[in-house]
């Protein structure tokens, strides 16, 4: 009989197997979670010196924010419950941003779970509501916040204007494909919503016993909400309608041999169907941006409705001189772009355009791309000469190098679908990309 002993022998000849232990034979520690801990700590020991967050957060004091806080109505020697900085809301948003997080639901779950969101919160009131209307409501904050951080990045030499390029990023909108309506369907719609707010309406003076009071608020609300979606369906009706004339489609077919119609969404009436980079068609936005090629700042940004970028150049530019009081030396940008008028306009303001030159449609018309046509301005005559040098050949090829990185950078931060509605809510999201691409190419520049 064999002896039971302390240790285990050595077994030279390896003839024992040694056994498996099974779990319930198994000494292990296990987790316990319900066991309080006492751990002293700040929040501002959870945060790295090095995290993007407070770099963020140190650039905002550098910066005038006082336009946020004109709409505050509680204020010091009168009643009134305070509110929560307008900072704070913005360094949220900067940072969510920078993360590539555009939901305000997803913002606010943030500021309760991450270290660097609650950081950056500092323990005052959050909700998805605040941070949702503080974004929406601040268009016009957000555009001089821009212009304020252009200038002192000029100040500083990091941005010059020698070269800037432009370019059109389709961004997929919130609306549904299947949101879009015809006219005829557009007004059932609308009778529909009409007759829905009204039973609402009715239903408040014997509210449902089931539903809290906020409830019945959050359903007339989207009621309304809806009505006003379908009757700016029908304003905006008429104008795509004489677009599609313009463009000679008002008798095109669809396979079934059908006639097309105009059609607008009822979720989000200014989204309109465009051909996305893939090859699909999706209803989106056309983002315009416009960068210095040199720093790879931002220094343009606008919202278009239509898909093509023709007679955006222009514009763009004026937007350019406001914010920065001048214009750039040279201006870079794509065929979709280079309409002769527009080259006209800015080769006259002194602005040298660097455009590829469009193929003659006939290869029988024996005329080359530099050749001047018979109605051509002088300026567009001279932008025909200029591209066929090699020098402006090189030039040209920033123009790709700086947008597509701009580019990947706004789908990076979140440019990948829009979660917000209507061409003004879309500007202030594009707003906030721009901000955030800039202060952390301020802060790579200057460091």
């Amino acid at each position: 009989m064999a002896k039971e002993t302390l240790f285990e022998m050595p077994d030279p000849q390896g003839t024992k197997a040694t056994p498996l232990t099974r779990p319930e034979e198994a000494r292990v520690l296990q987790p316990i979670r319900n066991q309080v801990e006492w751990a002293p700590r700040t929040l501002d020991s959870m945060l790295p010196d090095e995290h993007p967050a407070r770099a963020i957060w140190d650039t905002l004091q550098k910066l005038d924010l006082s336009a946020f806080y004109g709409s505050i109505k509680a204020i010091l020697g009168h009643a009134g419950h305070p509110t929560t900085d307008p900072r704070v809301l913005l360094a949220l948003w900067l940072y969510a941003t920078a993360e590539g997080i555009g939901s305000a639901r997803q913002l606010a779950r943030l500021c309760e779970e991450h270290d660097a969101y609650r950081w950056l919160r500092g323990g005052v009131p959050i909700n998805y509501h605040m941070l949702s209307d503080f974004r929406s409501e601040h268009e016009q904050e957000l555009n001089e916040l821009m212009t304020q951080i252009l200038a002192l990045m000029m100040s500083e030499g990091l941005v010059r204007l020698q070269h800037v390029a432009q370019d059109g990023m389709r961004v997929r909108a919130s609306a549904g494909a299947g949101s879009f309506r015809r006219k005829e369907k557009l007004g059932k719609c609308l009778a529909e919503a009409q007759e829905q707010v009204e039973r609402l309406a009715k239903e408040r003076e014997h509210p449902d016993p089931g539903l809290s009071r906020r409830q019945q608020a959050a359903q007339e609300r989207a009621a309304r909400e809806r009505e006003s979606r379908i009757e700016a369906a029908l304003r905006h009706l008429p104008m795509i309608q004489a677009a599609k004339e313009r463009q000679g489609q008002t008798l095109a077919k669809d396979k079934r041999g059908k006639v097309t119609e105009a059609r607008v969404s009822t979720t989000d009436p200014e989204a309109r169907v465009m051909k996305m980079p893939d090859g699909g068609f999706r209803p989106a936005y056309n983002l315009e941006i416009a960068t210095d090629v040199q720093s790879q700042v931002i220094v343009g940004v606008g919202v278009v409705t239509k898909g093509s970028d023709g007679g955006e150049a222009v514009p763009m530019v004026e937007q350019i001189k406001e914010r920065t009081g001048q214009a750039p030396e040279a201006y870079l940008m794509d065929g979709g772009f280079a309409t002769r008028k527009d080259i006209t306009v800015l080769e006259r303001q002194g602005i040298v355009v660097y455009a590829p030159t469009r193929s003659p449609r006939t290869e029988t018309s024996g005329r080359s791309q530099a050749e001047p046509r018979p109605d051509d301005s002088a300026e567009v005559a001279s932008w025909r000469i200029r591209m066929e040098s090699t020098e402006a050949k090189e030039i040209y090829k920033e123009r790709a190098a700086t947008a597509e990185c701009v580019n990947a950078h706004g789908r990076r931060h979140g440019l990948q679908q829009l979660l917000v509605r209507g061409s003004e809510k879309v500007l202030s999201v594009l707003l906030l990309v721009a901000i955030t691409h800039n202060l952390l190419r301020w802060i790579a520049l200057s460091s």
